[in-house]
């Protein structure tokens, strides 16, 4: 089969799984676990940021984040498409207690003028406080969409002014960074704290990063006990973040390349409307309203083609390393014969 449903399917890679193997472990609830400290450090020193926590998953590193900002009662501001919204299973509501203002903006990223005009008015106590500003980056229900620094500048300028928090949801923020040329310390002066996954096109099993201060990363790890998300002898899983960081980042350039090369073959289809955009490693295309999307499902799945079908004829394709560019060759010629 060829997957490419989501980058999350990615497997740990020979060298990977040798690094995990030979890792050296300890009790991280104790503090012990030499990798997992040492990912930690690595992590935030990246993105010159002050600490850091392991975590199982980018939806609890987020969730914690939110958590750690907020009060039970206020609100989070975020684009309508945002995996804290759509995609973490009501735990805004479930974890935190606060509401959510959810905005619209182009390819899933927020502008500066509609953060501002939703802020509440905080003497106003018919409505619940605005306290946290939450972006995504890449986008991943926008199509792998990046953010410009400018545009963070002037939501950052925004939130300082109106002395809210702005956090990252940065579950492919590496391949921002590969794609932009930006850096990690862009973000890291940039954001009060930022989500980073190691899971999904860096081929890790396991794993996200939650940075900020010391203080703050301080609270996040009660706040994270109290989510089950304390491990013991997980520097096994450590080592495999440490192993990507040093080896995958720049590699993720490859994904992106296959994605524009699926782009080149649905832009000639006539099964498909003109592409909004394809910048990293997702590509979300729709197909002409007089075309068939079981037709179009069944003629990839008997090819031995999996993808996402999201409804109302919009697709997905999402690239990464367990796909090979021979595989996408593959794909390229079926999009080529569809009736």
């Amino acid at each position: 089969m060829i997957d490419l449903r989501s980058d999350t399917f990615t497997k740990p890679l020979p060298e990977m799984q040798k690094a995990m193997w030979a890792a050296e472990v300890g009790d991280d609830v104790f503090g012990e676990d030499p990798s997992i400290n040492k990912l930690e450090a690595k992590a935030a020193e990246m993105f010159g940021m002050e600490a850091a926590v392991f975590c199982p998953s980018g939806t609890m590193t987020n969730q914690i984040a939110i958590k750690n900002h907020t009060v039970p009662g206020q609100e989070i501001i975020c684009h309508e498409y945002s995996h804290v919204y759509n995609y973490e299973g009501g735990g805004i509501a479930f974890n935190s207690s606060c509401q959510v203002r959810p905005l619209p903006g182009p390819n899933g990223k927020l502008e500066p003028d509609s953060v501002a005009a939703a802020l509440q008015n905080p003497l106003d106590h018919h409505a619940a406080t605005s306290r946290l500003v939450v972006l995504e980056n890449t986008t991943n229900k926008g199509g792998g969409a990046c953010y410009d620094l400018d545009t963070i500048d002037e939501i950052r300028a925004i939130t300082n002014t109106k002395g809210l928090g702005l956090h990252l949801d940065g579950a492919r923020l590496w391949n921002a960074l590969v794609a932009t040329g930006q850096t990690a310390e862009d973000y890291g002066k940039r954001f009060d704290s930022i989500s980073i996954c190691l899971s999904k096109g860096l081929g890790c099993p396991v794993g996200s990063l939650l940075l900020g201060s010391k203080d703050f990363i301080h609270q996040a790890r009660f706040i994270r006990k109290k989510l089950g998300g304390a491990m013991r002898q997980a520097g096994y899983l450590a080592a495999a973040g440490i192993y990507a960081l040093d080896h995958h980042i720049e590699r993720l350039a490859e994904d992106h390349e296959k994605a524009k090369l699926l782009a080149e073959a649905l832009e000639k289809s006539t099964w498909v409307l003109p592409i909004e955009i394809v910048e990293t490693n997702i590509l979300i295309f729709n197909l002409k309203p007089e075309k068939d999307i079981e037709q179009f499902n069944a003629h990839l799945r008997q090819a031995g083609i999996l993808h996402i079908d999201m409804g109302q004829g919009k697709q997905r394709f999402v690239t990464h390393h367990d796909v090979s560019m021979e595989q996408i060759n593959q794909v390229v010629t079926q999009i080529q014969t569809l009736p």
